[in-house]
């Protein structure tokens, strides 16, 4: 429970200070912080409750031209964005050839990547290295070492590497390996005739890069190499399978995964990796991983080298000349999410250097970028020290407000319940800004080498994780740089509010507290719920992966569960592309958790006292309102086609609708009635947490 609206609303003071003057001035909705302007009047709130919110602003908002979508959270990294434009062409003004300061870098980077004139010139020049070496990789145990270098620099491979904690030895890090190979967005686009059209637009797309970098036999190559991949997609796990981690924990011997999985030549792939003297791996997806290594045997070696040469001009296509940029712009933004434009280059400049969660499909938000050193100069201007701790103050009154409702469950045993607790405790609130700076000093950024600056960037961040691999965990490990306008619930019991992400539609500092509590508190409340949906909930309070729970509680949950997955399995939001309940249900659970919890919060802020009426809506009302403005947005049918089968996040429409038809107090609020399209029976709502 937040102690008063007062302390809620300080946050931005902090974080929305006066900032440079080509910036956009804060964002902020209607007189209250709700935009009243943009509810669709017309439309019932039982019937469509984001419509009822939002509907007049879709109306009348079109997508821009260079996104897939629109939405206020778009909005929201627009601002940071402008941000992070002034940041980079302020050190780009000053920056020497090869700075030594992190602002230099930053502005290096960016001056490289903005030089057009050289980057045309060079053409496929700068990743002729990686292509000579694949032409010289004449054997299998050649090709496979040479996926090896994935982490460092741009070479696909069959198989992904992922260096993090071990969920069942939380005091090491373990090295993770997963299917790969799949240059689409998802198995479904290989094999399901709805997406043929975009499966044969991925063959041009092959073709030209091939042929862009001078690779012999282009039209050739490219069929096969989408046969091989329409090979590797049968024998992939789905999304939704890949999602349950007592399946996706198989702990091997590097000598017992080569008998397992005989065909790939793991100890080439593993010692270029830097990862030869590992003595355990963790296998995600058991059963593919022999079929894809058989695959992977008797596809025949020039096909490997295609497949490893275009995988190259794939992930450095973003950062070489037109031809190559503007065949990834009609692949990957156009045809799977119906971007109509490509985005200004500085624009453009601004993701290669900063990464974040800018460009689906793309490299900038996990390769090659200075990430976290764009975030020490992002937060030193607009998330000062003294802004942290209210917002880790704002974190625990949710977590109140969550144990209360852990300890009045009425289908959970006092054993269950007490570990529950302990989880819920344990929790380090992570906000703004790692504590400890990434160290930059012995990365080199030219601003005349914009591929080299993005491998030597890749190759210190691969060196970083490799370097702590014996350990021990570092607790105050980020995920999240904090200019990406995200959160996320992880893997050492941690919650990461990172500083861009505390400001409108999520935090208004001049809004109603209800606003707020639906806004700002729901995303806290999803976070934290995330800790015990069907994946967080099958780890204790020490972050190891391990079954906790009373047998009986266990299966009421996972009835529960269910259900709520089938609703969501029902949606559709085009023709034929259904919401897979499965896949989005840790999501799911988190809305349904994170709006339960705001409005809880807000109940015990108002300490006992009638909630105000403002312009006719009740105190409740805006809490709800508040979670739907927060999604407020519209996508593209591509975006929407490959979001429902590759991302673990409902559209937007059903973030809204989805969880207020399982709160009662929803019903109450908005006077809906059977009869009306959301209304479900009281008996069937979902009540988890």
């Amino acid at each position: 429970m937040f102690k008063s609206a007062a302390a809620l609303a300080l946050i931005l003071a902090f974080v929305a200070r006066p900032t440079l003057g080509a910036e956009p001035a804060p964002l902020h909705y209607g007189t209250w912080g709700f935009d009243l302007a943009a509810r669709d009047l017309q439309t019932k709130p039982g019937d469509d409750f984001f419509r009822y919110a939002n509907g007049a602003w879709l109306d009348r908002t079109p997508i821009p031209a260079d996104k897939p979508g629109i939405s206020l959270r778009l909005l929201e990294s627009n601002m940071a964005e402008a941000r992070l434009q002034a940041i980079m062409e302020n050190a780009a003004a000053t920056a020497a050839h090869a700075p030594k300061s992190v602002k230099g870098k930053v502005g290096a980077f960016y001056k490289a990547f903005m030089d057009e004139p050289r980057i045309e010139a060079l053409g496929a020049k700068p990743i002729a290295p990686e292509l000579a070496a694949i032409g010289a990789a004449t054997t299998r145990d050649q090709i496979g070492a040479l996926m090896g270098r994935q982490m460092r620099d741009f070479e696909g491979s069959a198989f992904g590497i992922n260096l993090d904690v071990d969920t069942k030895d939380i005091s090491h890090y373990a090295t993770y390996l997963s299917q790969a190979g799949l240059g689409l967005p998802d198995r479904d686009y290989y094999l399901k005739a709805s997406f043929s059209e975009k499966k044969a637009a991925y063959q041009t797309y092959v073709e030209k890069l091939l042929g862009l970098e001078g690779w012999p036999g282009a039209a050739g190559k490219a069929a096969a190499i989408v046969a091989l991949e329409t090979k590797i997609a049968q024998v992939s796990w789905t999304k939704a399978e890949e999602r349950n981690p007592d399946t996706t924990y198989n702990p091997y011997t590097l000598s017992e995964l080569e008998k397992a999985a005989p065909g790939f030549p793991w100890a080439a792939f593993m010692s270029e990796a830097g990862l030869g003297g590992t003595t355990k791996v963790v296998v995600v997806e058991k059963s593919a991983f022999p079929k894809i290594a058989a695959i992977y045997a008797e596809t025949p070696i020039d096909v490997l080298q295609a497949w490893l040469a275009f995988s190259v001009a794939d992930n450095a296509a973003a950062y070489l000349s037109t031809p190559f940029t503007s065949a990834y712009f009609e692949m990957r933004e156009k045809t799977l999410s119906g971007q109509a434009e490509q985005e200004a280059r500085w624009k453009r400049g601004v993701h290669a250097v900063s990464g974040g969660d800018y460009l689906a499909g793309g490299r900038y938000d996990s390769f090659g970028n200075l990430g976290w050193a764009v975030g020490q100069l992002y937060t030193a201007r607009y998330f000062p020290p003294t802004a942290k701790a209210k917002v880790q103050a704002l974190v625990a009154d949710l977590k109140t407000a969550y144990a209360a409702r852990i300890k009045t469950l009425d289908w959970m045993s006092p054993a269950t319940k007490a570990e529950a607790l302990k989880k819920l405790a344990a929790y380090n609130v992570k906000v703004g800004y790692p504590d400890n700076p990434r160290d930059y000093s012995k990365v080199v950024i030219r601003d005349d080498d914009l591929v080299g600056d993005v491998r030597r960037a890749a190759q210190a961040d691969a060196a970083f994780y490799l370097a702590r691999q014996n350990g021990p965990v570092d607790r105050r490990d980020w995920g999240m740089t904090p200019q990406t306008n995200d959160a996320y619930n992880g893997s050492l019991i941690d919650i990461v509010f990172p500083a861009v992400i505390l400001q409108p539609p999520i935090f208004d500092s001049g809004a109603d507290p209800a606003i707020n509590y639906g806004a700002v508190g729901g995303v806290i409340g999803h976070e934290l719920t995330h800790g015990f949906d069907d994946q967080g909930r099958k780890y204790d309070s020490k972050g190891t992966l391990r079954d906790w729970w009373a047998a009986d509680d266990a299966k009421t949950f996972e009835a529960r569960a269910k259900v709520f997955a089938a609703q969501y399995s029902a949606y559709e939001p085009l023709p034929g592309a259904h919401v897979n309940g499965d896949l989005t249900m840790g999501e799911n659970i988190a809305d349904l958790g994170g709006l339960t919890l705001g409005l809880d919060a807000y109940h015990a802020s108002l300490h006992g006292r009638p909630a105000p009426v403002i312009d006719g809506l009740t105190g409740d009302q805006r809490v709800f309102l508040g979670w739907a403005q927060a999604w407020r947005g519209k996508v593209r049918d591509d975006a929407v086609q490959r979001q429902v089968v590759s991302d673990p996040h409902a559209p937007r429409q059903y973030r809204v609708n989805g969880p207020v038809r399982n709160i009662e107090a929803w019903y109450a609020a908005f006077g809906v009635k059977p009869g009306d399209a959301l209304y479900v029976a009281p008996e069937q709502r979902v009540r988890i947490w």
